[in-house]
C-alpha cells in the first residue's frame, strides 16, 4: 500500500473512532441510505419463506408441498455463485453498485406483485417459478447491499453502517411478518403482497438518491479486464494471494465458526418454546416482536463498541456473548411457563445476536478487496451461516438423546474452536485492512 494510502486510511480510522467518531458515522448520509437498503434486503426474505408458508397452508397445501417449495429460498445461501458477475459486469446506468441495486429491487417488486396476482393455487408450477425469481432478485439485492456498504465507508465506520442496515432489515422482518399477516387478515393475501411490492419503492428511492461508492478507476478497470472465467476465479485467488494460504484458510474457518453456538440451535428454538409451556401468543409477543427490537438494540451496541475500542476486542466479547447467551435458555427449561424467564432468555439471545452480527460484518468488510467486494463478501456471509445450518439439522436428534439442558451446555462449549482461532489471529488482525481506503460522505 502506498504511503499516501496508509495516511488516508489512518485518517479515516481516526475520523470515525471515539465518541465523536460515533456521531459522525451514524450521522452521515450513507447511514440513512443503509437504513433503507437494509429494509429492502429484509422485505422479500419472509415473503418467500415463513409468511408465504402461512398463505400456502391456508389455501390447502400439504406440509410436504410447502417444504419442497421452500427450497426456492436456498438461493440466499448460494448467492456467492453468481456474485462474480455483479463485480465484473456493471449496469450501463447509475454506476457499478447502484445499477445492480435498482435492477434487483425492481425485480423483487415486480415478482412479488406477480405472486400476488397469480396466487399459490393457480398454475402452481408458474407460481414456483415466481418464488424462485423473487428469491433470486432478493439474494442479488443482498449481494450488492453488502458490497455497497463495504465500499462506501472505511473499516472504522463499517459497524455503524451495519447497525443502520440491521435496523432497516429488522423493521422489514416485522413488516413482512406481522404487517403482512395483519393486511391479509383485514383484507386478503393479494392485497398484502401488493402492499409489500409497493414498499420496495422505498429502497429504490434510496438507491436513486444515494451516491456511488468512491472506488478508484484503477480498481474498477481491474475488475473490468477479467474475462468470464476469470470473473469467477480471480476473487478467490486474490483472497489467498493477499492473505497467504495459511492465514486465508484460518480466516475462512474462523468466520464459519464465529456464530456456530447460536446457529446450531436452529429450528428447534420454536419447539423448545412450546415444550417449555409457552403459548403461541407468548412466542409472538416475546420472540417475534420484543426479540426483534432488542436485537436492534444489540446491533447498535456493537456499532458503538467497534467505534470506541476497535474490532479485535469486540470479536472476543461477541464470541463469548453468543456462546454465553445459550446458557440463558436453561432458565426457560428450569422455569417452564414463567414469562420472566422467556423475556430474560430472549433478551440475552437477541442482544448477543445483533451485537455479534454487526461486529462480524465489520470484520468481514476488512477482508475484501474493492475489485471483488461482492463475491468475497457473499462467500464470507455464506460461510458464516453454512456450518451452523448444517449442524442444526441434527439438533433435534441431539436433544432427544441428551435433553435440552445438556444440549444448551454443549452448544455453549462449541465456542472454544473459534476462541482458539481468534487467539492465533489476534496479532495478525490489526493488519487486515482493505487494500484501498474508501470514503464516506461527510
Amino acid at each position: 500500500m502506498a504511503v499516501s494510502a496508509v495516511k488516508n486510511e489512518t485518517a479515516e480510522r481516526g475520523y470515525y473512532s471515539g465518541v465523536r467518531g460515533i456521531a459522525r458515522a451514524f450521522g452521515t448520509p450513507a447511514a440513512l441510505t443503509m437504513l433503507f437498503l437494509g429494509f429492502g434486503s429484509g422485505l422479500p426474505f419472509l415473503l418467500v419463506g415463513v409468511t408465504l408458508a402461512i398463505w400456502q397452508r391456508e389455501v390447502g397445501f400439504t406440509l410436504t408441498e410447502i417444504g419442497l417449495m421452500s427450497a426456492a429460498s436456498w438461493l440466499y445461501l448460494l448467492k456467492f455463485l453468481w456474485a462474480p458477475l455483479l463485480d465484473r459486469y456493471p449496469m450501463p446506468f447509475l454506476g457499478r453498485r447502484r445499477g445492480w441495486l435498482l435492477v434487483s429491487q425492481i425485480g423483487v417488486a415486480a415478482f412479488l406483485a406477480l405472486m400476488a396476482v397469480l396466487g399459490p393455487k393457480n398454475a402452481e408450477f408458474v407460481f414456483v417459478l415466481l418464488m424462485v425469481a423473487t428469491s433470486f432478485f432478493g439474494a442479488t439485492q443482498d449481494i450488492v447491499v453488502d458490497a455497497y456498504r463495504t465500499e462506501i465507508a472505511p473499516p472504522s465506520a463499517q459497524a455503524a453502517l451495519a447497525a443502520m442496515s440491521t435496523l432497516g432489515y429488522r423493521i422489514a422482518l416485522i413488516t413482512a411478518g406481522a404487517g403482512a399477516l395483519y393486511v391479509a387478515n383485514f383484507f386478503d393475501w393479494r392485497t398484502a403482497y401488493l402492499a409489500m411490492a409497493i414498499l420496495m419503492t422505498l429502497p429504490m428511492a434510496a438507491t436513486l438518491v444515494g451516491r456511488e461508492p468512491n472506488v478508484s478507476q484503477e480498481t474498477y478497470q481491474e475488475a473490468r479486464r477479467l474475462d468470464f472465467a476469470q470473473a469467477f476465479s480471480a476473487p478467490f485467488t486474490e483472497f489467498f494471494t493477499r492473505h497467504g494460504t495459511l492465514l486465508a484458510i484460518v480466516l475462512l474457518i474462523f468466520v464459519g465458526l464465529f456464530k456456530f453456538p447460536d446457529q446450531v440451535i436452529g429450528v428447534i428454538a420454536g419447539p423448545f418454546y412450546l415444550d417449555s409451556g409457552y403459548t403461541k401468543l407468548d412466542i409472538a409477543n416475546v420472540s417475534k416482536l420484543y426479540g426483534v427490537w432488542i436485537g436492534i438494540f444489540g446491533a447498535f451496541i456493537g456499532g458503538v463498541g467497534v467505534a470506541l475500542v476497535g474490532i479485535r476486542p469486540m470479536l472476543l466479547i461477541a464470541a463469548l456473548a453468543v456462546a454465553g447467551s445459550n446458557i440463558a435458555f436453561l432458565l426457560m427449561a428450569q422455569n417452564p411457563g414463567q414469562i420472566w424467564a422467556f423475556y430474560a432468555a430472549i433478551s440475552a439471545d437477541n442482544i448477543s445476536q445483533g451485537f455479534a452480527g454487526v461486529v462480524l460484518v465489520a470484520f468481514m468488510a476488512t477482508l475484501t478487496h474493492p475489485a471483488h467486494t461482492a463475491t468475497q463478501f457473499a462467500l464470507l456471509v455464506s460461510l458464516a451461516f453454512l456450518p451452523g445450518k448444517l449442524a442444526s439439522a441434527i439438533s433435534g436428534f441431539l436433544i432427544e438423546t441428551l435433553g435440552y439442558a445438556n444440549f444448551f451446555l454443549m452448544s455453549t462449549i462449541t465456542v472454544v474452536p473459534a476462541l482458539l482461532l481468534l487467539l492465533w489471529l489476534w496479532p495478525r488482525i490489526g493488519d487486515l485492512v482493505q487494500p484501498e481506503s474508501a470514503d464516506i460522505g461527510r
